[in-house]
């Protein structure tokens, strides 16, 4: 079409209507949008940042922003469509009955042919004609790589178009319209362009590590524009015609409002103010702390940010030597903040006041500190938070439902995720990034311009970690400064890391990591080169006192049956004994399974009557309670074997104590024994484990005799064997860990038991060894055989793993090609879920109701807890938080070919929470003891949690 037949705006074209008093011109919208993404342009991203975007367009940096603004305010202009004006039936009556806005039968009901498809076919075709580089293969078009781009603003991003349908747009997308909503568009996107002052044109188009920058501002930019109070105070009179004055009139008045607006989101920037380490914590550093304080500003500065590993054994002050780092990489990087990223929902927790306490001291700015994980906001750390924003930020969206969904989740009080400059949260929040979700891009954009710092990176399976190399490769190009913590982690495995990274930057030649211990490395995001890793010393050198009792796996057995000789439950009573004779120290008992767990409270229970009384003196931690009731006990723990306040010359032992617990013991709490039993387990978990023992410095006087030195820590590792005294692997162990993993352990840790284990100096060795393919070297033909069969299967279960990861997961940057789609397709079943549903992970989740004498249904055993199902609208936010918190997660087969024998109350449909939760009706069987019979099972709810202790074959 000839640019000259040119029309003015037609004003009756609506953009917004949900929550106003009458609908609100679409091109009101796409100049209120454009004039916060300004603001967000120069308060979000650093100087760096919009460098190299400039650079990337050949723009200089005032026309990179115009010309970004004109971008994002061009995202809806795809509204200008039948199937979006039809919507509103009496704002769209006077435009199908002009003749000047013809469409095809029927196109106005074409509701599939959503606004932001609209926007992608609309745009290539309007870029390419005022200039924009194109191409006849669309994919190296800048024009469609733009329009793309802008097309995704809803979460996912079209396929590329081909040029033949994209000249002839409304014969094979009759939902655009004829020739009179071509030119509405053309008109609207010339007079946003003259208003914004965006005449210049990109010389070429953006990275795909770009592109999900500029992508992510354009989303959030619309949310903001979005609010319904936004829009009502920007609404112009009835008269308002849109001429070219108004217009100019309007744009000068949402560059006035934007920046309060982005103010009100706390929005912005922190910045790493503190330099020193003694700035940052109240305390001089240790020998490994010390060491990065002294270097790694040094090498920053003449090689610029990039990734630091540091690996050192737990109690180490990992975390205090990630911040520091973190602070030296995001004061070189120009980034805007940090995410602590962590395993679990309990480390997490732990993490957040931590986090928290150092943007007090560190840092300057804004410092909107955010939990990220599926409970967050029932967490009590995160409640004064999470209300304190409630009542500032609570604004209702003027959108479709599924904007007001989204702005709600990302932009509301401890709903707003990534984008707040600081977060502290679980990896599976970020790793949502490389899988084809929704809105993978825009949490991309919350990585970037930021330090990426994540804690216990050995702790993921293969396809979690496979997901985690794509996810460094991202952040690479991204150039976001990246600190990895681990306790124990492998040569290869720290090769992997550093080198995914490398690979995101440009840099395809594999490094040769061997990391020290403890110790850290460096590698720069502008060369790749990476450091000689540097060792350092340790304050804390231990002798792990090994003793590795052979026993048979009797956790069946009722708790008050004959102990036989050799069996696990002896074992536990004579390591245990000290610890009562004595009446004084600490141990812990970590078990394999929840349900191992709660059968080894209930056999000591029956062995130390005087330890189970009221006062602490043996204790269950498990993931299957509730989680008012698992709160409540990790506080408990950590009362009882967290770090005194007292100065370690003037402690005395603790009084005798028993905690039983599962694995989630390893990286969930900072909590100190005089005395750790495990089961068998892979040696990362034993050591982990073992990290536990004598953890905080008491003192000469802190500790009973028994359980001195203090440093020769005490690990009783139990080893399954059969009756001939062969190692066998029970079910429980076989479900959860590789056995030939742990026959590798058990081979290793007879060789060290004389001796023990130095820590930190044989761990490397240790962890190195446990998985090097010349272990069977030297073992007898029969061993060395049964180990080659289960490394065969081990390594492919590994490679299944991984291969579903690199299914499933985006292409690397250098794979997007100009196609942005790369980002959204994806196979049926691709979802967030696949995060958490992972191997044998609890998958399902189940509320216990309690049936009272008087057929009351109560949330607690004892009745004092009424359920409250709401209205209509089901309960309120107050009481939705109550019923969550008293949810357990359990295994998903629990739950199969069983209905609930509940009926749901109306409202409940309307909380998402709420729909995929199980409601288990437990009737009382004895005084503590609660059973619901679902479908062929019962599941058990007592003192010891919940669980299935009935099940038909």
């Amino acid at each position: 079409m000839d640019r000259r037949d040119v029309v003015p705006v037609d004003c009756r074209f609506w953009g917004k209507q949900k929550g106003l008093k009458r609908p609100y011109p679409v091109v009101g919208h796409l100049l209120d949008t454009g004039a916060v993404f300004g603001v967000l342009w120069d308060v979000v991203l650093g100087g760096r940042m919009r460098r190299r975007i400039a650079e990337a367009l050949g723009l200089s940096a005032s026309e990179a922003r115009s010309v970004l603004s004109f971008w994002a305010a061009l995202h809806d202009i795809g509204k200008i469509s039948p199937p979006f004006q039809a919507q509103v039936p009496e704002a769209f009556g006077p435009i199908r009955d002009d003749p000047t806005y013809l469409f095809a039968p029927g196109a106005d009901r074409l509701r599939q042919f959503r606004h932001e498809m609209a926007t992608h076919w609309a745009l290539a075709g309007l870029f390419a004609e005022v200039g924009y580089p194109s191409s006849s293969q669309m994919r190296r078009a800048v024009s469609h790589q733009i329009a793309q781009l802008l097309g995704g603003h809803h979460g996912r991003y079209g396929a590329v178009l081909k040029a033949k349908e994209l000249a002839a747009g409304s014969a094979y997308q009759r939902g655009l319209g004829e020739e009179g909503w071509a030119r509405q568009r053309r008109a609207h996107f010339d007079e946003v362009r003259r208003v914004i002052g965006a005449a210049a044109v990109p010389q070429s188009g953006l990275p795909p590590e770009l592109a999900v920058v500029v992508s992510g501002l354009v989303v959030v930019a619309d949310w903001l524009a979005s609010s319904a109070a936004h829009v009502e105070a920007m609404q112009p009179p009835a008269a308002w015609r849109g001429t070219p004055a108004e217009l100019d009139d309007h744009w000068r008045r949402a560059q006035g409002s934007a920046p309060d607006w982005v103010r009100n989101a706390r929005l912005g920037r922190a910045a790493f103010a503190a330099e020193r380490f003694t700035d940052m914590f109240p305390f001089h550093p240790n020998a490994l702390q010390r060491d990065i304080e002294e270097h790694l500003p040094r090498l920053v500065a003449e090689r610029g940010p990039g990734l630091v590993l540091v690996t050192a054994p737990t109690g180490d002050g990992k975390t205090e030597a990630a911040l520091f780092a973190a602070s030296v990489l995001g004061r070189a990087a120009d980034a805007r903040g940090l995410y602590f990223a962590l395993p679990t929902m309990a480390t997490a927790n732990a993490m957040f006041p931590r986090v928290a306490d150092f943007a007090d001291k560190s840092l300057t700015g804004e410092r909107a500190l955010t939990l990220l994980h599926s409970m967050a906001w029932l967490s009590p750390v995160y409640a004064a938070a999470e209300n304190a924003d409630r009542e500032t930020e609570e604004v209702e969206v003027s959108s479709d439902s599924a904007t007001v969904v989204e702005a709600g989740a990302w932009l509301r009080g401890a709903k707003r995720p990534l984008l707040a400059s600081l977060g502290t949260g679980t990896i599976d929040q970020v790793l949502g990034a490389v899988l084809p979700v929704k809105h993978n891009a825009l949490r991309l954009f919350g990585l970037a311009d930021k330090v990426f710092v994540l804690d216990e990176a050995h702790a993921y399976g293969p396809w979690m970690h496979k997901l985690l190399l794509r996810l460094l490769e991202w952040l690479g190009a991204l150039r976001a400064p990246v600190v990895l913590l681990s306790a124990t982690l492998t040569g290869k495995t720290a090769a992997s890391l550093v080198d995914a990274y490398r690979r995101g930057a440009g840099f395809v030649e594999p490094s040769a990591v061997e990391p020290r211990y403890p110790g850290w490395v460096f590698a720069d995001v502008g060369t790749g080169k990476v450091i000689d890793p540097r060792g350092t010393g340790t304050e804390r050198p231990r002798t792990l006192d090994l003793s590795l009792r052979t026993v048979f796996w009797d956790t069946r057995e009722e708790p008050a049956s004959p102990v036989r000789a050799g069996s696990r439950r002896q074992a536990l009573k004579e390591a245990l004994q000290p610890l009562v004779s004595e009446g004084s120290g600490t141990a812990l008992v970590c078990c394999t399974t929840v349900a191992e767990a709660q059968a080894t409270y209930r056999y000591l229970c029956e062995a130390f009557p005087g330890l189970a009384g009221p006062d602490g003196g043996l204790r269950l931690l498990h993931s299957r309670y509730p989680g008012v009731e698992r709160e409540r006990i990790t506080a408990d723990c950590e009362a009882a074997y967290g770090k005194s306040a007292q100065p370690a010359d003037e402690l005395s032992p603790l009084p005798a104590s028993v905690l039983v617990a599962t694995a989630i013991i390893e990286q969930s709490l900072d909590l100190d024994f005089d005395l750790v039993i495990s089961d068998l387990a892979p040696l990362a978990q034993l050591l982990q484990r073992a990290g536990r023992g004598r953890r905080h410095h008491r003192g000469q006087g802190g500790r009973p005799a028994w359980a001195m030195p203090e440093n020769r820590p005490q690990l009783v590792v139990l080893e399954p064997v059969d009756s001939a005294g062969v190692m066998t692997v029970p079910p429980g162990l076989a479900a959860v860990y590789d056995e030939g993993l742990l026959r590798r352990t058990a081979l290793l840790l007879r060789e060290c038991e004389q001796g023990g284990i130095e820590v930190p100096g044989d761990v490397q060795r240790l962890i190195d060894a446990v998985y090097a393919d010349d272990f069977v070297d030297g073992l007898d033909a029969a061993t060395a055989r049964e180990l080659r069969e289960l490394d065969v299967e081990r390594m492919a279960e590994q490679s299944a793993e991984e291969h579903l990861a690199e299914m499933v997961s985006i292409c690397t940057p250098a794979d997007v090609r100009g196609n942005l789609y790369e980002l959204s397709r994806r196979d049926i079943g691709v979802t967030e879920e696949l995060l958490t549903t992972r191997l044998g992970a609890d998958t399902g989740r189940v509320l216990c109701l309690y049936e009272q004498a008087n057929s009351d249904l109560t949330l607690d055993a004892a009745g004092t807890l009424f359920l409250r199902p709401g209205g209509s609208q089901g309960p309120t936010s107050k009481h939705l938080a109550q019923i969550i918190s008293h949810t357990v997660p359990v295994p998903g087969r629990w739950l199969t070919g069983a209905d609930e024998g509940f009926t749901r109350p109306h409202g409940w449909q309307n909380k998402p929470l709420l729909r995929d939760v199980t409601v288990l009706r437990m009737r009382r069987e004895e005084e503590g003891v609660w059973c619901c019979e679902h479908g062929e099972r019962t599941i058990q709810s007592s003192y010891v949690g919940l669980e299935l202790v009935a099940e038909s074959s």
